[in-house]
């Protein structure tokens, strides 16, 4: 796939360390709910996704001091979205694991940033168009720690404003994921910026919210 192309000139890209931490990672193993999310079972995230039962995830939204909102770029040997741009981290929640312990694992293993609190802003219900996920974003808010992107699990990340956002969301919605996508056009990602994009239609995407 190609690369996103230079413009806007004033986002930076950063590169991944040559170094892995997934070995820090533990074994998938999730709890399966019901559709009301109260925990059924635990089972390994394959069987899961395979036989398509309601679980848990949870998104990160990551900013610098500056307010401009942290994308990963998906690996590119990541069976959904490969190589295309996303939330600032990601993951499923494990069995026995916390909303916020498992978003905090999420930030360390793929990003190596470490933090002591995080702001729960959405809870998406579970239906097929979020991989039967019980989807809760949160916000680490604006960090000073630079992003250490993970190359066992990203190719990379940069920072974005509101400005450069839209031009993404305008000029190069194939490269992004469905999920980024959704949260910009629900005034997730900035808040107190004016969202002036359309409705993009996703048709044959099936899970916005992927980890």
């Amino acid at each position: 796939m190609a690369s996103l192309p230079r413009s806007p000139a004033s986002v930076p890209s950063i590169s991944p360390l040559p170094r892995s931490r997934a070995d820090l990672a533990p074994v998938e193993v999730v709890e399966v709910v019901d559709s009301r999310n109260r925990p059924l079972a635990v089972m390994s995230l394959a069987a899961v996704h395979a036989q398509q039962l309601f679980h848990r995830s949870v998104l990160i939204l990551v900013y610098n001091p500056q307010g401009k909102l942290y994308l990963q770029q998906r690996s590119r040997r990541k069976t959904v979205y490969p190589g295309r741009w996303d939330v600032s981290a990601s993951g499923h929640v494990q069995a026995g694991e916390s909303l916020e312990d498992a978003a905090r694992r999420e930030l360390f293993e793929e990003l190596d940033i470490q933090v002591e609190r995080l702001a729960c802003k959405l809870q998406v219900p579970a239906t097929p168009l979020t991989g039967y996920e019980f989807v809760t974003v949160f916000t680490a808010g604006r960090i000073h720690a630079v992003p250490r992107p993970n190359p066992a699990e990203l190719d990379g990340g940069m920072f974005v404003d509101a400005d450069e956002m839209e031009y993404l969301i305008q000029d190069y919605l194939d490269v992004l994921t469905p999920g980024l996508v959704h949260l910009h056009e629900h005034g997730m990602l900035f808040p107190n910026h004016s969202n002036h994009s359309n409705q993009h239609n996703h048709q044959g995407e099936a899970a916005p919210f992927t980890p």
